[in-house]
């Protein structure tokens, strides 16, 4: 049996806490890491709690400053935006072209956890989801190990589930918005990426419409020749299509029939994504704004001053203070390494 996921060097978090003046004059011991895990991202770090591979293992996010936030609400959808005023960010540049998007990555590529931001949680951390009592692991559909791609979200986005979306007839599924990163650097739960979208699925998920964003990170040495799913198809002949299948095909182990799509299973472009984008934005900002039944949804934010959902910073800090110690991880069974052949 082994440990999941991936754990980061004694040196990359040395190097990560350099910026906070209580660790640049002390020593920081192995112990230290496991009580205090931070990973740094671009803007962004993750601090873990709980035990990896149990029910009670969450990723928290802060900013460099050391602020507790919410990935779902206080991240910004535009990668560069800065909150006017404290209001959620709105799109500045008028050039699709030129607009990069923030991705968390949620479940890295050729990895079985199903790891999602907990819309339903304070703060939304990053956690496993369950199923029946049980943790969830995503099958390996032959010749696939696990997600095929990094896999996540797009921040200030809501597929509203009392919306109907006019090109699926089916109304959203309650989730921020899922992104398949089909870059080469394989990322980390909690990963924040600055991504150029490339094109849409529109999947249909137990009839509840789930679109899959295409994107590649911007950061990846294909970036640059990669403009349109047309340069994809080119480039990485049958991605496009084993992305279909999989997505058709991966709740099949579990007893469940194929997932179908709108559009007959065919992508749409990058312009229709970025509407489509667009809109689930519209739908959060509503959320967040409480002029949409937010239900069962956590709208808990730092940063939108107009939203009645803010809370102070002691309040952030105090719901991740409230969670679990990080611990050592928990085994995960060898059958999440079994082949299904479909």
């Amino acid at each position: 049996m082994r440990s999941l996921l991936p754990r980061c060097s004694v040196g990359y978090f040395l190097q990560s806490c350099a910026a906070f003046p209580a660790f640049r004059h002390k020593r920081v011991t192995q112990a230290a890491v496991h009580q205090l895990y931070l990973q740094k991202n671009m803007h962004y770090l993750t601090e873990e709690r709980g035990r990896p591979n149990s029910h009670d293992y969450r990723i928290y996010f802060k900013t460099s400053e050391g602020k507790y936030i919410s990935p779902f609400h206080d991240i910004p959808l535009f990668a560069g935006a800065e909150s006017e005023n404290d209001t959620p960010a709105k799109k500045t540049k008028k050039n699709h072209s030129e607009v990069l998007y923030n991705m968390v990555v949620e479940v890295p590529r050729w990895s079985n956890a199903k790891m999602e931001i907990a819309t339903k949680e304070p703060l939304n951390p990053i956690k496993q989801d369950v199923k029946k009592g049980k943790l969830r692991y995503v099958a390996n559909i032959f010749p696939h190990k696990g997600y095929i791609w990094n896999y996540g979200a797009l921040p200030q986005t809501w597929e509203d589930p009392n919306h109907t979306d006019k090109n699926t007839a089916c109304c959203g599924d309650n989730d921020p918005i899922d992104v398949c990163d089909i870059g080469t650097q394989v990322c980390h739960p909690g990963q924040v990426i600055q991504v150029k979208v490339l094109g849409i699925l529109a999947m249909i998920d137990e009839g509840e419409t789930d679109w899959k964003v295409i994107v590649i990170n911007s950061q990846d040495p294909d970036a640059e020749n990669l403009h349109s799913l047309e340069d994809v198809r080119k480039s990485r002949p049958g991605h496009l299509e084993a992305t279909v299948e999989w997505f058709r095909k991966y709740k099949v182990p579990d007893g469940k029939p194929e997932n179908t799509f709108g559009f007959g299973g065919q992508f749409q472009d990058k312009d229709f994504a970025i509407e489509v984008i667009k809109s689930t934005h519209e739908h959060w900002r509503a959320l967040v704004l409480k002029k949409s039944a937010s239900g069962d949804i956590e709208c808990k934010n730092v940063s939108c001053c107009e939203s009645p959902f803010k809370c102070s910073d002691e309040k952030a800090s105090a719901v991740v203070q409230s969670a679990p110690a990080f611990n050592s991880g928990l085994p995960v069974s060898p059958e999440v390494d079994k082949w299904h052949f479909v």
